[in-house]
């Protein structure tokens, strides 16, 4: 209650019956003076907390006030303070139901009397705002029973205004009530085809609206048919409205449509061509306004992006992709020759493009990728080899800008036909107009990133001289500069055979350009030998000498502000060199750059200066080049890319449906819808943290126990970022960091580095990190980030191993059945989808992809099981026996080859690390695993295989009475004909380690005679190495006992058995390990010293002459 005497007046009289009080409080509530608006806040506030009943029905009463603005702004105060937002669900924030119930329906009655009289178009959809709110959160509970047939009746009525109101209110109610409304469809269907067809345009677009809201909130594909027929009438209420010119009417109707494309394009599929032949005649017509026909172009690519839910349905319109590619184009032919562009500054500047031709860009690359190469590419290179041919500059122009925006899109097919199209581009590289050149050079760069590293190991002869001579055009700085800017693309994705040739002409071109270039082209200059330098690693030692004088020189002299991306850019180039030619050439200069660097850190830089990100680069570099000598500096790094990793993105965020608008062309702000709240977050603070992070993760990672100081600092900053939804490149590079921070706690308790710290340190970094990570990974939207957190919790397991408590492995357990099951649904939809009539070969494609994620998701599930059972072996069977029910189905033949290795995988781990706890399941999983033994697929038969293996070792009595099926399944891997060939040698490898493990632990159960010298045939392995130790560690073994079938009757197998020994010493520590190697040589020695000189002539005799040379070699030495 107010205690102050004179708010307790002024409260009497905002509530008393004089409403001029009220009206003056609710002006002063937007008041541009903050001390007025804020005590008129305090004062409504209050007045809501302890007098909502009259404060609310003399509000409803000022929407009669004779002063327009007072109505509106009662309008939007009642709509604010009296209706449940959708996106609060605390009930306290909801005030209707706290008023009385005289008050209620007074305020019911006031509010659609209002909207009866009210004169004024703007204040009456605020006044339907409101009504249709309050009506989403209290129509369910039947508490407004007169507002149904009272819009019905209105919308029967004759009156225009009437009609658009009531119309206006259905198309909200749709979004909250469309199952409450589903008893009125067949009346709401009659309304609005009556309305359609109306005289009144505003009312036939309310109608068109109400149409399309209530067509996307019915689940019912039979519901939604009711309307089917509303289709031709929704499509003429927008070329009526174009046809009397009233385009503004048509945009409206056109936004409409958009949005059904983009939710519910199947309920266009029946009459798609006549609705998309009307969007492309609007498109082409030049007489319309160019917002008109951007809006049509608009319907049509978000109709083919819809592909989730309509996939393939353009791709059957082959005649319209054509039209819309080709208007598309002539979008792009709507550039100009501005004299701007020629003598920029900077390689931004844009002169000459218009909205046209931007537009144009972002359709052509939206295209590609929703169509894909298969589709757009055949078109396309039609269109593009006429423009090509064209005399006009801003034709030839278009077609490269075009290439280079359909790449992304077409990449897999742009490879198989790489030649024609490179030399469509680079014929152009000689073209006389310096922005036909600079398109051309463009589009190598985009294609470099696109379509690499294809485009560089087959066109390298073609691309990297075509690049250096583009460089030497001294007459125009911005092709120069872009030349120099697509060598960074193109040598991205270059490994060092393929640059060595090229690199004294091109790092000698970029020196020059050092010297004598414009800025612009310095900077480009300087990106492009950092990407030189990061490719051909120490192949760069030999320019280095030559080099960093110009880089220092740079980097201690470019001070004034407009050369403050120079430095930048010199300081990268610095520290990418320096990590290319290691750290004993680089010492030296290394020290200098650091003093230059700290001393441009102590200065105060300001907010836009690029230094300050560039540094942050520069020094992780550094320190990944210098190692443990970077230590020092980092009580110096520290706090600056702590401040850097902790900043607060600066977020704006408005009401979706606010008239504020963000500027659509700022692009250092990007904007995303979140319910009905717009967030408008500025991407320079999201960038500069994002690469702060990451930078934290290098340090740990490289400087190991050496980061242990600042483990705590780094934990506090970044696990709070697993969660951090404004941008993914910080969540990743928070995920990334957490098995680094508790990896360096580990290695520095262990070293005796960690400062007075123990075991119990480990403990609670791990108890603060892991069960975080989990909860992250049950919030997290996106598969591949999920993927990462499975991957980052697997080695966080593995560090923390035993110090993980029961409660800890239970949400570990809870989460992981979770992501399976997620993903599992995800994969059931797509299956849906490829049901759809209009489902192809290209979607088919799309599909497959999206579901080798899934894929690579369970990898990391059965990875993240694995590390369980290892570290908890039987203690962990409750929980894994939770693991049957998803495991078990895949093991069967309705799952992927994928999924059948990963089961397999999980249940051999169980049989290794759990032995005899691990019997129990042999009765339910052996039977698959054998089955699995032949198996198609390579991966599923190596696994299965090493299952045997695992079981002939571990499962005594249970396993016995299998021997003689798993013997068979193993012989079928074995003697395949293509057994030994690349993709089956690791199965081939792993079965006969099983075979070993046979003739090891149940000797008794098989023909020994056979088996053995059959295993010892297969030997030495050479596929899979870990395996292959395993195995000539035990025939060693044999051999040292004499194994009685191993040596053979009169030593018949002693030959074979020294050529093995002789084949794995030969092949260094590949084969064997080095004690292993010692057993077979003492084991040489002796059988030189035991055996018969005849039988040792022969043995001998047997081996190859190369084996006979290294074998005396390695016995005599």
């Amino acid at each position: 209650m107010a205690t102050d005497p004179t708010q307790q007046q002024q409260l009497a009289l905002i509530l008393g019956p004089d409403l001029t009080h009220l009206e003056s409080l609710i002006s002063n509530l937007m008041s541009s003076t903050n001390d007025q608006r804020s005590y008129a806040e305090s004062l409504f506030n209050l007045s809501k907390q302890t007098h909502p009943d009259p404060l609310f029905l003399n509000l409803a009463n000022l929407l009669r006030s004779l002063n327009p603005e007072t109505r509106t702004i009662s309008a939007i105060l009642l709509r604010r303070h009296l209706t449940r937002h959708h996106d609060d669900s605390t009930s306290s924030s909801f005030i209707y139901p706290h008023l009385s119930l005289s008050t209620r329906a007074s305020i019911k009655s006031l509010l659609l009397s209002s909207l009866h009289s009210e004169p004024i178009k703007s204040i009456t959809k605020k006044l339907c705002d409101t009504v249709s709110e309050l009506a989403a959160s209290i129509l369910a509970d039947n508490d407004w029973p007169e507002l149904l047939p009272l819009l019905f009746q209105y919308v029967t009525s004759d009156d225009n205004r009437l009609q658009e109101s009531s119309l206006l209110i259905l198309a909200q109610l749709a979004h909250y009530l469309s199952e409450t409304l589903i008893p009125y469809l067949p009346t709401l269907h009659d309304v609005f085809l009556r309305c359609l067809t109306g005289s009144s345009s505003d009312v036939r677009i309310a109608a068109l609206a109400a149409s399309i809201n209530f067509v996307q909130c019915l689940s019912s594909s039979s519901d939604r048919d009711r309307f089917q027929d509303l289709l031709p009438l929704m499509m003429q209420t927008l070329t009526e409205a174009l046809n009397s010119g009233q385009e503004a009417t048509a945009q409206e109707a056109l936004e409409l449509l958009i949005e059904l494309a983009g939710t519910e394009p199947r309920f266009l599929r029946r009459q798609i061509m006549d609705v998309v032949g009307s969007m492309l005649q609007i498109a082409e017509a030049e007489s319309l306004e160019e917002g008109t026909r951007h809006l049509a172009i608009e319907f049509v690519v978000t109709l083919a992006e819809a592909r989730e839910r309509a996939p393939g349905m353009v791709r059957k319109l082959p005649q319209f992709v054509k039209r819309l590619f080709g208007v598309s184009m002539n979008l792009l032919l709507d550039v100009e020759d501005d004299p701007a562009w020629h003598s920029a500054e900077t390689e931004d500047e844009d002169a000459g493009e218009t909205s046209n031709y931007v537009f144009g860009e972002e359709c052509l690359d939206r295209l590609s990728i929703a169509l894909g190469g298969n589709t757009i590419l055949p078109v396309a290179s039609e269109v593009l080899q006429t423009f090509l041919a064209a005399p006009e500059w801003q034709k030839h122009h278009a077609a490269l800008i075009a290439l280079a925006q359909i790449a992304e899109g077409s990449s897999k097919m742009m490879i198989k036909n790489l030649e024609q199209v490179l030399s469509m581009i680079l014929s152009s590289f000689h073209n006389a107009h310096p922005r036909v050149r600079w398109a051309a050079i463009n589009a190598i760069g985009q294609l470099s990133t696109d379509l690499g590293p294809d485009l560089q190991v087959k066109y390298h002869h073609s691309v990297l001289p075509a690049l250096a001579g583009a460089v030497d055009d001294f007459q125009n700085p911005r092709v120069q500069a872009h030349a120099a800017s697509a060598m960074l693309n193109f040598t991205e994705n270059c490994t060092p055979d393929i640059l060595t040739p090229y690199l004294d002409g091109l790092v000698s071109k970029l020196l020059v350009l050092l010297q004598n270039g414009k800025q612009m082209v310095q900077e480009a200059a300087l990106t492009a030998l950092a990407s030189i330098a990061d490719s051909s690693q120490e192949q760069f030692q030999k320019y280095y000498d030559a080099v960093i004088p110009f880089l220092k020189a740079i980097l201690m002299n470019a001070n004034d502000k407009s050369n403050r991306m120079l430095r930048a850019k010199a300081m990268e180039c610095i520290s990418l060199v320096g990590m290319a030619v290691g750290k004993e050439k680089f010492k030296d200069d290394a020290k200098q750059v650091m003093e230059v660097l700290m001393s441009l850190h102590q200065s105060q830089l300001e907010s836009d200066d690029p230094t300050a990100s560039y540094m942050l680069q520069a020094w992780a570099r550094l320190c990944k080049c210098l190692g443990q000598d970077f230590l020092p500096y980092m009580g110096f790094v520290m706090p600056r890319l702590l401040q850097s990793a902790q900043l607060k993105p600066d977020v704006t965020i408005t009401s979706a449906d606010s008239d504020a608008e963000f500027d659509e062309d700022d692009d250092s702000i990007e904007t995303i819808t979140l319910g009905d709240k717009r967030i408008g977050i500025k991407t320079s603070v999201l960038e500069e943290k994002a690469t702060a992070c990451n930078m934290l993760c290098c340090y740990a990672d490289e400087l190991k126990e050496g980061f242990f100081p600042w483990i705590d600092q780094v934990a506090f900053t970044l696990v709070p970022l697993l969660k951090f939804y404004f941008h993914e490149e910080v969540r990743k590079a928070a995920v990334s960091a957490m098995p680094q921070l508790l990896s360096s706690a580990k290695l520095a308790v262990e070293k005796g580095n960690s400062q007075g710290r123990d075991e119990s340190y480990i403990k609670q970094l791990s108890d603060y990190i892991i069960p975080n990570l989990v909860e992250a990974l049950h919030k997290e939207p996106e598969v591949e980030i999920c993927s990462s957190m499975l991957d980052t919790l697997n080695e966080c397991i593995q560090v923390s191993g035993t110090h993980l408590d029961e409660k800890q492995v239970r949400s570990i357990v809870d989460e992981i059945k979770q992501v399976i099951t997620a993903s599992s649904s995800r994969k059931h939809e797509r299956a849906e989808r490829a049901k759809e009539e209009d489902f192809d070969a290209e979607e088919r494609e799309l599909l497959t992809e999206e579901n080798e994620q899934e894929e690579e998701l369970f990898d990391q599930v059965g990875d993240c099981l694995g590390t369980l059972v290892k570290t908890f072996r039987a203690s962990f069977l409750p929980f894994f026996d939770e693991f049957s029910s998803y495991l078990t189905p895949l093991l069967g033949k309705g799952s992927t080859s994928e999924e059948r290795r990963i089961a397999i995988c999980v249940f051999d781990d169980v049989a290794e690390h759990c032995r005899e706890a691990a019997l129990k399941y042999y009765d339910s999983y052996l039977p698959f695993i054998l089955e699995a033994c032949n198996d198609e697929y390579p991966d599923v038969r190596q696994a299965a295989v090493y299952g045997v293996g695992v079981c002939a070792e571990f499962g005594g009595s249970v396993f016995k009475t299998l021997v003689g099926e798993a013997l068979s399944r193993l012989d079928a891997v074995i003697r395949h004909p293509n057994a030994l060939h690349s993709e089956n040698v690791m199965a081939y490898d792993n079965a006969v380690s099983a075979l070993g493990k046979i003739c090891q632990f149940h000797r008794n159960s098989i023909n020994a005679t056979q088996v053995v010298p059959a295993w010892l045939g297969c030997l030495p392995l050479k596929g899979d190495l870990i395996e292959a130790k395993v195995v000539h560690d035990q025939l060693c073994s044999m051999v040292e006992r004499s194994d009685r079938e191993l040596i053979g009757p009169n030593n018949q197998y002693l030959p074979k058995i020294v050529a093995v020994f002789a084949e794995i010493l030969c092949a260094g520590n590949n084969l064997a390990t080095e004690q292993t190697a010692g057993r077979m040589i003492n084991l040489l020695r002796q059988l030189q010293q035991t055996l018969p000189p005849s039988t040792l002539a022969s043995t001998w005799s047997s081996l190859q002459p190369q084996q006979q040379l290294a074998l005396q070699s390695i016995l005599s030495s």
